[in-house]
């Protein structure tokens, strides 16, 4: 079974994974009371870099929710002191802005429901795998630092305000820096598409700082994320008693958005009845939450981004045509990293500083090698990979120059290396025989047969590695550990 299909949501052995190290970020705050779930979780998230703080009851959990202030909390709803839920509600009084990821079993489904629409960020039912586990922790945590990138109107010439992610000097952004700056004056609908991981809601975000709602809400919503049967009470809000579990009456981000910016995330997933109910709104501009009897007008600006084809959606039957033309007004493409140059270079160096700073370490940049391999390197997982390599060296190293010898195995095991044809076997020589071995320890020997491979292949330490089926990251570091 990959990895990326591995389940974690039963009862399995734990795999092995080192606590990421210590830093200056606040850990993920994780409360189960199955043993064995803890250590498989556990053990996921340290393994992708996280900090865990564990606890085993609802009563521990609130002990060290008020002790390690979490930005992300993962809750299995089914404590043996308390209701996860009634817990949940104690942690979001105390802290509004931590982002709660439930998790629950099939029995307990309209648990988890009911936890969304208390405030829970997402609700993972069990079993699930790797990859859904670690992107809902992902997506909670940049959904609040999402939250807290909030600055002041910029000059109107002046290019996005930057991070990280939205990095570039390149003609190409240069061309979605000028896009921006001319949509941000106006109030039409902004659809952004482009590959995941490419930053369309930074993309979002600097359509909205840059315009004069810029000291308004900016208010984010996935459209993907949020099951279909809560997607309507999100968007448009509810009052109380509207249905099971409406305790009060909670405004929609429709509402929230007021004099503001509301960002509709992976549009194309939206449901075929809400998107009736959306155009209805963007040709409004009146919300008119679940439940209630008299709707209120709003003054909201609308961006959109997707991942997929939007005109195929619509040819697909999957998404309206006459919202598609509604929303399709502004077109704005984020471009893959792998076609804006030396970009990759500028946000790599740009994120090495940040995480260092998170970290309190000390890195000096990237090395030639390093920085002529991310030059090459097609990124598939673009800008998101990026900050993934970055954060993972970080963590990971002490500090000072990055190297090869940095960089996760994760991302050496697949780098795309020029294909050659297979050197023929060389004839032994008087250096390199059956003969001149016997004697010799293995670990001699092991060293002197790297070094012959590397130096048959002109000191490409990648193409020794792939001749070796070794990853380059071990072949650096055994290197590095023969010098010392």
């Amino acid at each position: 079974m990959s990895p990326a299909a591995r389940p974690v949501g039963t009862d399995s052995r734990a795999r092995g994974g080192a606590p990421a190290e210590a830093g200056r970020p606040r850990p993920i705050l994780l409360i189960e009371d199955t043993p064995s779930l803890q250590m498989v979780y556990r053990s996921v998230l340290a393994s992708a870099g996280h900090r865990v703080a564990v606890a085993g009851t609802a009563a521990e959990g609130l002990t060290r929710f008020g002790e390690v202030l979490p930005n992300v909390v993962l809750l299995d709803l089914m404590l043996p002191d308390r209701d996860g839920l009634d817990l949940m509600q104690d942690m979001l009084r105390l802290r509004p802005e931590t982002n709660v990821i439930v998790i629950t079993a099939n029995g307990s489904i309209n648990k988890a429901v009911e936890a969304m629409r208390a405030g829970a960020h997402e609700f993972l039912v069990k079993p699930f795998d790797e990859q859904r586990f670690l992107g809902a922790v992902e997506n909670a945590a940049i959904a609040r630092e999402t939250r807290q990138l909030r600055r002041p109107l910029p000059e109107p010439n002046a290019p996005p305000p930057p991070t990280s992610a939205f990095l570039g000097s390149s003609e190409t952004m240069a061309r979605i820096h000028a896009k921006i700056r001319s949509a941000a004056r106006s109030m039409a609908t902004v659809f952004i598409t482009g590959e995941s991981g490419t930053g369309k809601e930074l993309c979002a975000l600097a359509v909205h700082d840059t315009s004069p709602r810029a000291s308004g809400p900016f208010i984010a919503l996935n459209c993907g994320a949020i099951p279909q049967d809560l997607l309507e009470s999100e968007v448009f809000g509810h009052v109380k008693g509207s249905f099971t579990g409406a305790i009060a009456d909670k405004p929609g981000a429709a509402a929230a958005a007021d004099g503001g910016t509301l960002f509709l995330d992976e549009i194309c997933e939206m449901a075929p009845a809400l998107q009736t109910k959306l155009l209805r709104f963007l040709q409004t501009s009146m919300v008119q939450p679940v439940g209630a009897t008299r709707p209120r007008k709003v003054n909201v600006r609308i961006v959109c981004a997707t991942n997929r084809d939007p005109l195929d959606a619509v040819r697909r039957g999957q998404f309206r045509e006459d919202l598609y033309y509604r929303l399709f007004v502004v077109p704005i493409h984020m471009p893959p990293l792998r076609e804006r140059g030396n970009d990759v270079i500028e946000i790599a160096e740009a994120a090495l500083a940040r995480f260092a700073a998170e970290e309190g370490r000390e890195f000096f940049g990237l090395d030639a090698e390093v920085t002529a391999l991310f030059r090459r390197h097609p990124w598939p997982g673009n800008v998101r990979q990026v900050l993934n390599v970055i954060r993972n060296i970080v963590v990971l190293n002490d500090g000072g120059l990055v190297t090869m010898r940095m960089l996760p195995d994760a991302f050496t095991d697949h780098l795309e290396l020029p294909q050659e044809e297979p050197p023929a076997p060389a004839a032994p020589t008087d250096e390199l025989t059956a003969d001149s071995l016997i004697g010799r320890t293995l670990a001699e020997i092991e060293q002197i047969v790297i070094e012959a491979t590397i130096a048959r292949h002109g000191g490409s330490v990648p193409k020794a590695a792939r001749v070796l089926d070794v990853s380059p990251s071990t072949l650096y570091r055994k290197r590095d550990a023969w010098k010392s």
